[in-house]
């Protein structure tokens, strides 16, 4: 294989592989690059929708969009996105942080792009995590965060993770929160979350932790949604067509437990304000179905 580094922070191009016919050691090979440099580029790679999904399955189960449907691509293990549908991701994000077990990878196939603009960025959340002082660094450690579907419509589909990951493989920590699906710290005031959320989701996407790339038609990308974010760039008017495989998650685990309970204001909770409430359905929901687990044990 040919291996080109595209960033200090992250991302290789990779030539001189079939991904559509990929041997046991060029897998072996491929995984390790993706540990190494968190998102790679195969140029050139023409995949069927078959082979897309062959491939993919390397990786782990795959899985369909929990919320949205795909045009035109009839195959379960696909979604599909098309710029005239709307489907242009310009906000920074990790890919369905609202579920309980948000995706581990996802393997994208350019189908058609544009000849100039809609550019891919990745950030290196590693990078965003090491770099914090570290006063902030103990204090996100002890955080956990409320993610939700609202993007998609879905607001009550929602999901708690530690502000900070440890990812399962390398054992490294990593910045999870995100513009996208990122909503309240559930253990601060919604006033002090909000300050530190906008904080933390600018940080994440300071220019030293990304790389850029540029798609070419027949391109696929492997990127690890536990240790980056993504954000496309709406800058054209051409048709824009890019097929992912999305590979099954696991429950991101936290460095260490929160040290705080939620915050929720004191008094009658009838009056709980529109900040406080979603993260009160949440705890209650959980609450409920620790009970119904516990006695069905």
């Amino acid at each position: 294989m040919e291996i080109t580094p595209l960033a200090p922070s992250l991302g290789a191009e990779i030539r001189g592989v079939a991904l559509g016919h990929v041997s046991a050691p060029e897998m072996e090979r491929i995984k390790a690059l993706l540990t190494e440099h968190l998102v790679l580029f195969f140029p050139d790679q023409h995949l069927t929708v078959d082979d897309h999904v062959g491939f993919a399955r390397h990786f782990g189960l795959l899985e369909a969009h929990p919320n949205l449907a795909s045009p035109e691509c009839d195959a379960p293990e696909i979604f599909e996105l098309m710029a005239t549908h709307g489907g242009v991701a310009d906000e920074w994000h990790s890919d369905i942080t609202f579920q309980p077990e948000p995706s581990k990878f996802a393997i994208l196939n350019m189908v058609k792009c544009p000849a100039v603009g809609g550019d891919t960025m990745w950030a290196n959340m590693y990078k965003a995590y090491d770099e914090l002082s570290p006063p902030l660094r103990d204090l996100c450690d002890g955080l956990t965060a409320l993610h939700d579907a609202h993007p998609h419509g879905r607001p009550e589909q929602t999901a708690i993770h530690p502000v900070v990951r440890v990812h399962p493989e390398t054992g490294r920590k990593s910045l999870f929160v995100n513009e996208h699906f990122t909503r309240r710290i559930v253990e601060m005031r919604h006033e002090e979350s909000d300050m530190l959320l906008g904080h933390l989701t600018h940080w994440a996407t300071n220019p030293r932790f990304t790389v850029r790339y540029h798609w070419t038609k027949g391109t696929i990308a492997i990127w690890d949604n536990r240790c980056t974010q993504h954000f496309v760039l709406n800058d054209f008017d051409e048709e824009r067509v890019i097929q992912r495989a999305t590979v099954m998650g696991d429950v991101p685990e936290a460095g260490s437990p929160p040290r705080w309970p939620a915050w929720m204001p004191g008094g009658f909770t009838g009056a709980m304000g529109r900040h406080d409430r979603q993260v009160n359905r949440h705890l209650r929901r959980e609450a409920k179905d620790l009970e119904s687990n516990s006695r069905d044990d």
